[in-house]
């Protein structure tokens, strides 16, 4: 098996004006592709298990395979810790897992076979006020609210 790499893509521009990038685990395929090792916090579009190709001389890449995994994010005002250990469990026997968390963040890679009405239903256990989650590769990247429906092929293969 490919030994992990990391490397570094654009995720945007931060509340100061300045690019934010973004480091991620990767396993590198013969072809210079990369499969991702957990989902991204800040990236859109992908997630855990996707295989993207870097466009050289930038931190930007085209996906050339989904992997069928959501990304999820669940971001809190206050200390996650509590929305960790009721969470982690409860996606864990869904076959998900927890790739990411820091003091307000978690991020979580799930096979969307699962399904999305049981994925959801065990999040807005936790949403509130001070709390959200949100899909971080299902929505169009540029608008935020068109679905992208790769997923369908994918669940008709099922």
């Amino acid at each position: 098996m490919n030994a992990l790499q990391v490397i570094e893509l654009f995720a945007g521009i931060g509340p100061d004006g300045k690019p934010v990038v973004e480091r991620l685990p990767v396993r590198v395929n013969e072809d210079d592709s990369c499969q991702l090792v957990k989902s991204p916090a800040f990236i859109k579009g992908i997630a855990s298990g996707d295989t993207i190709k870097l466009v050289p001389n930038s931190q930007e890449f085209n996906l050339i395979k989904r992997s069928g995994n959501l990304a999820i994010r669940v971001i809190s005002r206050d200390d996650i810790g509590p929305i960790a250990e009721q969470l982690t469990p409860q996606l864990e026997k869904l076959g998900g897992e927890l790739d990411t968390e820091t003091p307000r963040m978690l991020v979580y890679s799930i096979h969307v076979s699962c399904g999305f009405q049981d994925i959801e239903k065990m999040l807005n256990t936790v949403a509130s006020d001070s709390v959200i989650w949100l899909y971080g590769n299902v929505y169009d990247p540029q608008d935020g609210q068109t679905p992208l429906n790769w997923w369908e092929e994918i669940l008709n293969e099922k």
